[in-house]
């Protein structure tokens, strides 16, 4: 079995989190893999560090998985994919945290090549975020760079359509299914993403959005991007999930400051005061990528 293959059995099995397929991963990496060849379901929980119950759970689907092809049509669903062992699969998310072993999308895949900047903010955000927007993505922004974001109310929504109103190219991560909508309401700009930009998720097919996919989301945001902008974000927020999981991943924060008085500004004030860079035009996102200098 291809490699690709593998991987991709792996990633549909149930079971097994994002932490146990990254080490088995790692495991991968460390082997000459061998097509002939396949590791036990056991050797790989075992790599996998997997609790007992989990481990039961793996070893059923993962038996399944490797001996039904049909199944994993089933599963695939007619999306297109893209494993960590292919080459267009991007290297700084590859070399980021709990890198997908597989990404399903729609859409121009060839903007994973381009410079990309990871936008993220409040759900309920206010009328700044809208203004901000206006004022940093119009024009060399849009322009020189794909704009990532994870498809969800508030401050991505608003990203989003920004870049298309502006002729640019945008990227959603999400955290269901391809052919799950989450918020309903972004129904027709999903739609539009796929069909004119690019759509992405790690979760096959009729999977909901369930609470720990949007964590995991972000961190696949974070690993995609040369750069994450947080407009305005609470205290405590996925924004700033997302923040840290990029300093993590060693890509540069941005943050857009705001009144000390609103509740909003709390978390991009925050991240300023411990050092990620005030953006207040857009030559100060520019020269992250280009060094630009007036």
């Amino acid at each position: 079995m291809l490699l690709r293959d593998f991987l991709l059995r792996i990633h549909l099995c149930k079971g097994i989190g994002m932490i146990g397929k990254s080490k088995i991963y790692t495991w991968v990496n460390q082997v000459d893999w061998r097509d002939d060849q396949l590791p036990t379901s056991g050797f790989l929980a075992a790599v996998a560090q997997l609790n007992v119950k989990n481990t039961a759970n793996f070893k059923i689907s993962y038996q399944q998985l490797m001996r039904n092809d049909d199944k994993v049509d089933q599963l695939v669903d007619g999306e297109q994919w893209l494993s960590i062992a292919d080459a267009e699969y991007p290297l700084q998310l590859r070399e980021s945290f709990a890198p997908p072993l597989v990404l399903f999308y729609r859409g121009d895949l060839s903007l994973l090549s381009q410079p990309l900047l990871g936008i993220v903010g409040a759900r309920d955000c206010t009328s700044y975020s809208v203004e901000i927007l206006k004022n940093l993505i119009p024009g060399r922004v849009s322009n020189t760079m794909a704009i990532v974001s994870g498809l969800a109310k508030g401050v991505d929504t608003l990203t989003h359509q920004c870049v298309i109103a502006n002729q640019g190219k945008t990227i959603a991560v999400i955290g269901t299914g391809l052919d799950v909508c989450y918020p309903y309401t972004n129904q027709e700009l999903q739609a539009t993403i796929a069909a004119d930009h690019l759509l992405i998720s790690e979760y096959p097919n009729h999977t909901k959005g369930y609470r720990n996919h949007f964590p995991e989301r972000n961190r696949i945001i974070a690993g995609l991007v040369q750069s994450v902008l947080v407009t305005e974000a609470k205290k405590h927020s996925g924004s700033l999930i997302t923040a840290n999981l990029a300093l993590q991943n060693n890509r540069n924060v941005l943050a857009v400051p705001g009144s000390i008085m609103m509740p909003l500004s709390v978390g991009t004030n925050e991240l300023i005061a411990a050092g990620a860079k005030p953006v207040l035009r857009e030559l100060d996102i520019l020269e992250d990528y280009f060094q630009t200098r007036i």
